[in-house]
């Protein structure tokens, strides 16, 4: 990423729609999703942060500190805040994230951060998921026009993938 910071006109927020297998790979794909526009954005993520990010999504909480808990504990005892996790480039087939934080002096510290884990921290501390329209252009995210995409459609877009494609970003 470069030093210029990202202008938020540039960024919209996302939810995420939910964890699916690749038919072919069975590596776990977070689904984002633009919520007024219908654009879904798949990006494969490794088994570990698939499994942090399902337990936060369903409520289920571990007898221990998982990696990304006790990451946002640390973060919380030193007086930060989780503002925003930001996925903003594509370089080389790899998604790209930063994770902004706000220190307790309210000065802003962009720390990088695979997708995967980004979302999983985001997640537990409530912050914005965001994603740079440029990610979208590069990544050629699915717009399924004026409907709500169902599991079923988005697992036929992915079937009708090519082997080149399914390969074509790495986590």
């Amino acid at each position: 990423m470069s030093d210029e910071p990202l202008d938020a006109r540039t960024l919209s927020e996302v939810e995420i729609r939910g964890l699916i297998l690749d038919p072919v790979s069975n590596t776990p794909i977070v689904i984002l999703k633009k919520p007024a526009e219908n654009v879904y954005l798949p990006i494969w993520i490794g088994v570990f942060e698939a499994n942090a990010i399902a337990l936060q999504l369903e409520g289920i909480q571990t007898p221990r500190p998982m990696t990304h808990d006790l990451l946002r504990s640390v973060i919380e005892r030193l007086g930060a805040v989780v503002e925003s996790v930001t996925v903003h480039s594509l370089i080389e087939n790899t998604f790209h994230a930063t994770v902004a934080l706000r220190t307790q002096e309210g000065r802003k510290v962009d720390v990088d951060a695979r997708p995967s884990d980004a979302i999983a921290l985001a997640l537990r501390c409530g912050a914005a998921i965001r994603v740079a329209e440029s990610v979208f252009r590069d990544a050629h995210a699915v717009d399924f026009s004026n409907h709500e995409a169902s599991e079923s459609q988005i697992r036929e877009w992915l079937e009708s993938l090519t082997p080149e494609e399914l390969g074509k970003y790495k986590m």
